[in-house]
């Protein structure tokens, strides 16, 4: 014993209490009689208290020792639920991640797989935030972000990436346009259609653009918006077509004159990925987190 009051002796005193005898309560705790005997001893040695008054009949606590097992009770109750906290954290069902998403996956499967995720762990708080994939790939990789959702997996050393959802890119153009009722459209067709794309560098307007440089043609770009509501109205109004993915498109589709047209193009099937840093530099509750957005 370290010190006059440790937890084992703490379980020693509290289960011969209850037993009301030594030997019964060193055979609670699976004990030898002569360890709990000696720790008892020791402890009162220590203390410079009798806890327990010895008879033939057994042990009957002192008023001091109501006092120990009073408060000793409190403290292993502690105890324990502090020790099932660290069990729980070092198995990742304790703590918070730094979530970072592209648009796609804010609009398409990450608030349900999070909804189902936070009432599974209630302990793991996940703070999200919006940022384009290639900004998230770079703030994983520094350690500002602990998970991260992006269109596809790039090679990146430090970095593992876990599948997380399939959508595809389609041609949305108004409900009456010449495109409106094809199945499918092919690259040079769709290169010839005046476009309204998103602004600065995001993962959609890169496919569109690196696929038109291959063939070795340019985009007519009309005009640059932020969101895919506000490129959704103005195409809806006729002021041209834009690429879109066809699973974030649901309301739009719904509710304004507009059309979703396959891209015949393996570009506009994409997969994206979950992005956490490899091994051991990823943290308990990333790695939790992780698995269950996957699982899906």
């Amino acid at each position: 014993m370290n010190g006059p009051l440790d937890l084992q002796t703490l379980r020693v005193v509290l289960a011969v209490a209850e037993a009301g005898s030594i030997s019964g309560g060193s055979h609670r705790l699976g004990l030898a009689l002569a360890a709990a005997s000696a720790r008892i001893s020791a402890l009162e040695s220590a203390l410079g208290v009798r806890v327990f008054e010895r008879s033939p009949r057994g042990v009957e606590l002192t008023a001091a020792g109501r006092r120990l097992v009073q408060r000793g009770a409190e403290v292993l109750a502690e105890a324990d639920r502090l020790a099932a906290e660290l069990r729980d954290w070092g198995q990742g069902l304790v703590g918070r991640v730094r979530l970072l998403a592209n648009a796609s996956a804010l609009l398409q499967a990450l608030p349900q797989r999070l909804e189902a995720f936070s009432r599974a762990h209630p302990l793991i708080r996940v703070d999200v935030a919006e940022g384009t994939s290639l900004h998230i790939l770079g703030e994983v990789a520094e350690g500002r972000a602990d998970v991260g959702i992006v269109d596809a997996a790039r090679p990146a050393q430090g970095l593992e990436f876990v599948p997380f959802c399939r959508d595809d890119l389609v041609l949305v153009v108004p409900a009456a346009h010449a495109l409106a009722g094809e199945d499918r459209v092919p690259l040079d067709v769709l290169l010839e259609q005046p476009f309204i794309v998103f602004e600065g560098v995001n993962a959609v307007s890169t496919r569109l653009f690196n696929a038109a440089s291959l063939a070795g043609r340019s985009l007519d770009v009309r005009m640059r918006m932020r969101s895919f509501d506000a490129a959704c109205r103005l195409v809806a109004a006729g002021h041209g077509v834009s690429v879109m993915p066809r699973q974030a498109l649901a309301p739009q589709l719904a509710h304004l004159r507009l059309r979703a047209v396959a891209i015949d193009e393996a570009w506009a099937r994409r997969t994206h990925h979950l992005a956490l840093r490899a091994g051991a530099a990823a943290t308990a509750p990333a790695r939790t987190l992780v698995q269950a957005l996957a699982q899906e």
